[in-house]
């Protein structure tokens, strides 16, 4: 009701609408939950999903007792979805910027996302902006965080997932909880994703989860490569002093190439879906929203270095950063970049690789 209410604040039926739905939606959800500790001791559990429900409960409390979160109720219910997906996200930009548009909200402030629990508000809302000109990504999100609102329930929508996939979204969603700056998604989005970045290995050794092959990891930072190697052209095409026609000429060419240094890159690859779909819809909507949640990663993992490695001081860290007008906290990200870039420390790896990023240029550049 108090959504409702604000959005008769902030007027239009679009507004109105969004947040009727929105509200419809997330009380669906929590409408729908059953608590964990019930439903694995019910005898008529699915085995499956009982033991899913088991490593929920074991991510939870590592969560809790060796990364500090603030774990609390959040994920002891599960709800079940009547869709695959809890909502839709959507992401536009204009036709010649990687700046994402933002909405802005009576809670969580300004995001560069709107998210929808029915596809077909996102899409209406989706076509309506590519007729207005901007590039729009549209793409399910099987969970997300209410920023300690309300306890967030498990959902069917990534309760199957494997160990170490499932402990990084819940390390992610948590890690929104602890930390969240109203306003800045890059911000938001970067830190929860070091997050899980830094604590997935020794949650692994402890369970006795391998680490992805190599080869995974090879492929995650060619992939990123390409994209980043894109994103500098595109930023160069957009700030230079050439007419629209020939900016989307240009634009047309850098797209083509980094599916064409894509495919290439990816011959022989075994599991390669996922980053085929991403490229093959990449747009300054998808590069944006690639960036919001990528760019800043390792900055955080340097400021985690920097904090003794502490998840205490870490956090202080962060929050002392998150306090800081956006200008000099955008300073002092790319100063720690810098020195995590100079210290080899990437997003997929520990390891300094610096050959998918040359190759990636490399390839990029027929672009041009």
């Amino acid at each position: 009701m108090a959504l409702l209410l604000a959005s008769t604040l902030l007027g239009g039926c679009e507004t109105i609408h969004f947040y009727s739905q929105a509200a419809t939606g997330q009380l669906k959800i929590l409408a729908g939950r059953k608590p964990i500790d019930r439903l694995l001791t019910d005898e008529q559990t699915d085995a499956k999903l009982r033991r899913q429900l088991q490593w929920v409960r074991a991510i939870r409390s590592y969560a809790g007792a060796e990364l500090y979160l603030p774990v609390g109720s959040a994920y002891s219910e599960f709800t079940q979805l009547e869709g695959e997906y809890a909502l839709w996200n959507l992401v536009a930009a204009p036709e010649f910027s990687l700046s994402p548009k933002r909405w802005c909200y009576p809670i969580a402030g300004c995001a560069s996302y709107r998210g929808y629990f029915d596809k077909g508000d996102a899409e209406v809302r989706a076509a309506d902006l590519r007729a207005k000109g901007y590039d729009v990504y549209l793409g399910p999100v099987p969970a997300y965080s209410t920023l300690g609102w309300f306890d967030d329930p498990v959902l069917s929508s990534f309760v199957d997932w494997q160990p170490d996939r499932l402990a990084g979204l819940l390390f992610h969603e948590l890690a929104h909880r602890r930390v969240y700056i109203s306003g800045d998604t890059q911000f938001n989005e970067s830190f929860a994703t070091a997050v899980s970045r830094i604590a997935l290995p020794e949650w692994r050794r402890r369970q006795g989860i391998p680490a992805p092959k190599l080869e995974s990891v090879a492929q995650a930072q060619r992939v990123n490569g390409l994209m980043v190697s894109a994103r500098k052209q595109l930023q160069g095409i957009y700030a230079s002093d050439l007419g629209d026609d020939e900016k989307r000429e240009q634009k047309a060419r850098t797209l083509r190439q980094l599916r064409h240094c894509y495919r290439e890159a990816s011959k022989g690859w075994e599991q390669d879906e996922q980053f085929t779909r991403l490229v093959e819809k990449t747009n300054n909507a998808t590069l944006a929203l690639v960036s919001e949640y990528q760019s800043q990663v390792p900055a955080f993992m340097q400021l985690y270095r920097d904090s003794g490695s502490d998840w205490e001081a870490f956090y202080t860290a962060v929050e002392r950063l998150g306090g800081e007008p956006k200008d000099s906290r955008k300073a002092r990200l790319k100063e720690l970049g810098k020195r995590a870039e100079n210290a080899g420390i990437t997003q997929t790896s520990n390891k300094k690789v610096t050959g998918p990023s040359l190759q990636s240029d490399t390839c990029m550049s027929a672009a041009n």
